[in-house]
């Protein structure tokens, strides 16, 4: 439909963490310079969207990821930490390969979709799904019918977002992998009369040769 609204759920760049295989979460890791690279390539296909509004994540990867598009479309960004990525308490800071070793059967869990609390004492899957489509609301107020809006965000609370907006149930989230840094997802809205509100139409694009 031709005022359907559409979100783009934008992963940032690479950080040093993201290379070293270093479990962020809420840590506030900058970008390295692959990231601000993937970043302004990933802005110019983006513009190609002519987004009306570009909410994001207050941490400072997903920022600086946004700030190119900003300049290319003259739009500001809007924080929201509702965008931030999920809470994973003790493993923030720690290898995969040191979580795999300590924490295997909470990781494999995490992994496989069941709603545990990573980390010992994160933040479930649905927990973050709530903040993260309470954020969307909360953007989508910026724009008008048809329009489109940018969420810049991180991986795995794209991908609790998108999995909710879908009205998946939780045991099918696992079908969505963790997009690659500064890919893409777009969701559209749906027809008045369709169950789910939201469908997908793309996910994991990313800019070429990135």
């Amino acid at each position: 439909m031709s005022d359907a609204r559409r979100i783009v759920f934008w992963r940032h760049g690479r950080t040093d963490w993201n290379a070293a295989g270093r479990f962020q979460g809420q840590s506030d890791v900058m970008l390295d310079e692959t990231g601000i690279a993937q970043a302004a390539a990933a802005a110019i296909e983006l513009a190609r969207l002519e987004p009306a509004a570009i909410l994001s994540s207050d941490l400072t990867r997903a920022v600086d990821t946004a700030r190119p598009l900003a300049e290319s479309t003259g739009l500001d960004v809007v924080l929201d930490a509702g965008l931030r990525e999920t809470f994973v308490g003790v493993w923030e800071g720690m290898h995969r390969s040191d979580i795999e070793r300590e924490h295997t059967e909470d990781l494999q869990n995490w992994i496989g979709g069941t709603n545990v609390r990573p980390g010992l004492h994160g933040e479930t899957r649905t927990e973050v799904a709530e903040r993260v489509r309470t954020a969307v609301d909360r953007g989508l107020t910026l724009i008008e019918p048809g329009q489109t809006l940018v969420c810049v965000t991180h991986g795995a609370a794209a991908m609790s977002g998108i999995a909710s907006l879908l009205d998946l149930p939780l045991e099918h989230w696992p079908i969505f992998w963790v997009m690659p840094n500064c890919s893409w997802s777009i969701v559209v809205e749906s027809e008045p009369f369709v169950r789910a509100p939201w469908r997908l139409q793309e996910y994991g694009a990313k800019a070429p040769g990135r």
